[in-house]
């Protein structure tokens, strides 16, 4: 009977974010409450359906875009993007080592923050043979400063008076997944969702030569390289978008759902979050990835201002 119950109100949830009713911060919150309260009944496949639909969302909000907009706003990112992702990993590989933790489990904490999270941690794993365990610990910290970087983000925006261009390309480069970095720049402004969106994306492409280092830095040559292929069909669809080819209602339509199954995302992301994960990842991990997470946003924050 509590099954029943259990999913019945997983789905009425679903629905409810689903139709927009509710704002990115408070889907994820109301999924991480609905896990603390009744555990999630779909948590496998839960799990699979992130990734899926943050990939159509993405691709999604390509339609919504121009090319000019978007060469311009990669174009401005790009350095800070360097830099960053160079400082992070270099930071990150010498913290794990300070710390005297797991290397592997050090390494995809800092390639998820340097570049796009959970994503990044997918496409190191199999690249330096991380054991699922490790695999878990760094995906429970990830979404944990995820969460917290969603609701925080927008309040510190306004309370700096950061602009629509400011914002979106902070949340680019300083917020780890890019569920969550759309998810504050939607709350922040149609610009913000933009340029955050364009830059977030192009920071992804990255993951390629950060795969490549880790086979020499962990020696595990021959290993498949998973490379993030759904980019390509997001500039498909800014291409499609700036000649015109379907009418303006359409492509609206398909932004307007696409945010919605962004909403549907967090909320899962919320739901999926595994306290039992957390307590074991110990203080270690924890001290690395907050830290790393402090540099990057005060680092690119500074960057961004001055």
């Amino acid at each position: 009977m509590k099954g029943v119950f259990s999913k019945t109100v997983y789905i009425v949830l679903v629905v409810i974010v689903f139709l927009g009713y509710i704002n990115s911060p408070a889907a994820l919150i109301l999924g991480f409450t609905y896990a603390l309260i009744l555990d999630n009944p779909f948590k496998a496949h839960s799990r699979k359906a992130i990734s899926n639909l943050l990939k159509i969302s993405v691709v999604g909000l390509g339609f919504g875009m121009f090319v000019n907009e978007t060469l311009e706003t990669s174009r401005e990112g790009l350095s800070l993007t360097i830099y960053s992702i160079f400082l992070t990993v270099s930071i990150g590989l010498l913290l794990a080592r300070l710390l005297k933790m797991d290397l592997k489990l050090g390494h995809l904490i800092t390639s998820g923050t340097a570049i796009c999270g959970g994503s990044a941690i997918a496409a190191i794993s199999p690249v330096i043979n991380a054991e699922s365990k490790i695999i878990s610990v760094a995906l429970a910290i990830v979404f944990l400063l995820n969460s917290i970087a969603l609701i925080v983000f927008p309040t510190v925006g306004h309370f700096l008076n950061l602009s629509q261009e400011q914002f979106g390309l902070w949340c680019a480069i300083a917020i780890h997944d890019t569920s969550s970095v759309v998810g504050a720049s939607l709350v922040y402004g149609e610009e913000a969702l933009r340029i955050a969106t364009t830059v977030k994306l192009s920071r992804t492409l990255w993951i390629i030569p950060l795969a490549i280092f880790s086979m020499f830095l962990f020696k595990t040559k021959g290993r498949k390289i998973k490379i993030p292929y759904f980019i390509i069909l997001f500039i498909a669809a800014i291409m499609i978008n700036s000649i015109e080819i379907l009418p303006s209602e359409a492509t609206d339509a398909i932004v307007l759902i696409s945010k919605r199954l962004l909403l549907l995302t967090l909320f899962l992301i919320g739901s999926s979050i595994s306290i039992k994960d957390l307590k074991l990842t110990g203080i270690k991990p924890m001290v690395l990835a907050f830290t790393l997470w402090m540099f990057i946003s005060i680092f690119s924050l500074v960057y961004i201002l001055y």
